[in-house]
């Protein structure tokens, strides 16, 4: 069945803008309605208006509200009144009377009309785009790096630009116009321009949609990310578990030779990941944090929530990390302020420590003295 010019017209509008015909129709018939207020009636008058595209032709009504007391007759009618137009109507309904149809708008009345149909048609569009943005909110789209204007990057996510803030960008990351990554949705706001897209590229949430992406255990469900935290470009580490039986879910992550991490860390540069097995018991989640350091002991202050972690002296630089990073990062996973402090080395004892002989204390000879057979009172000489 042909369709009239001005449906083609509407079709083509719908495309163009990815509307649907009845939200432009809706337009059109605003439209019309205010072009009739315009020209044929008041300003305070409450117009409605029926388009019927195949015919071209258009129905005209004044709506009226039902009440007690009228106030304003433009758009009021009493009880009695409304019951001659329509049976069985009460206080609060509406009732409508059928205008005289025109054609011949003036130049006013048509610009009226056409700036109606633009500022509904842009509402329509960005109401449709908040809406389909807004189902993205918290996962990774593919975008096109379209411009840098000072420190923010825009994206091009397709329909919309994203804007992705200083705070969102990985520091050692260098971004040129036209190219192309996986950026995390931060949020959509509604904003008189249209709908505003906040990206980002640091939040750990990006590390954990780019795993889901790529390891299919995260995504059936069958291993769980418990926790995830990251220094954007230097380091991450992510906590798993698995209730499935004979599955390892640091296994699963890292893939067959690596592959499914290689994947990861493709994705986000030089940026190195931990992956730890999570554990309910709080002291093996700390010490199974911390890797790859080896721990010796760890201590629990529950009240204050902390732990004093004691490792040997090869250990303790590889537990801290540079620049404090390790421990700085299995803390906040954990939940746990974390103090490392150096393990006492105890010195056993050996056989050889055991025969050891004893210094001898050194003894003073002390002189000998022999008595002279000289008189009594005579002079006395000792003799060494």
């Amino acid at each position: 069945m042909a369709i009239s010019p001005f449906m083609a017209a509407i079709n083509q509008i719908c495309d163009e803008k990815g509307l649907s015909p009845d939200i432009v129709l809706e337009t059109i018939e605003a439209a019309v309605a205010a072009a009739y207020r315009k020209d044929y009636g008041r300003p305070s008058q409450n117009i409605k208006a029926k388009f019927e595209p195949e015919t071209g032709k258009t129905k005209i009504w004044q709506v009226f509200d039902v009440a007690e007391e009228v106030e304003d007759d433009q758009n009021q009618k009493t009880l009695k009144d409304a019951k001659k137009i329509k049976k069985g109507v009460k206080i609060g309904d509406q009732v409508e009377i059928e205008l005289e149809p025109h054609s011949d708008f003036g130049r006013i009345a048509a610009q009226t009309a056409k700036q109606v149909i633009i500022q509904r048609i842009r509402e329509a569009e960005r109401d449709m785009l908040y809406k389909e943005f807004k189902d993205k909110e918290k996962k990774i789209l593919n975008g096109v790096i379209q411009q840098i204007e000072g420190s923010t990057v825009i994206v091009d996510l397709g329909k919309l630009n994203g804007l992705m803030l200083p705070s969102d960008q990985i520091t050692q990351e260098k971004y040129y116009s036209g190219q192309r990554l996986k950026i995390y949705v931060l949020g959509v706001e509604e904003t008189s321009r249209g709908p505003r897209v906040l990206v980002s590229r640091s939040d750990p949430s990006l590390i954990k949609g780019l795993f889901e992406l790529e390891v299919p255990e995260i995504s059936s469900g069958s291993v769980e990310i418990k926790g995830i935290t990251r220094e954007a470009g230097l380091r991450s580490k992510v906590a798993v578990f698995t209730s499935q039986e004979g599955l390892d879910p640091v296994g699963s992550c890292v893939g067959q030779r690596g592959t499914r991490i290689q994947a990861v860390l493709a994705e986000i540069g030089e940026e190195k990941i931990d992956i730890i097995l999570w554990d309910k018991d709080d002291i093996q989640y700390i010490i199974n944090a911390l890797s790859p350091a080896k721990i010796e002991q760890v201590k629990l202050h529950k009240k204050e929530k902390k732990a004093t972690v004691l490792v040997s002296d090869d250990q303790l630089s590889l537990a801290i990390g540079k620049g404090g990073q390790n421990v700085r990062l299995a803390s906040k996973l954990t939940s746990w302020s974390l103090d490392i402090e150096k393990a006492e080395v105890k010195k056993e004892k050996t056989p050889e420590n055991d025969n050891k002989e004893k210094t001898p204390k050194e003894t003073k000879a002390k002189p000998k003295v022999k008595k002279s057979n000289s008189p009594k009172g005579g002079s006395k000489k000792a003799k060494i």
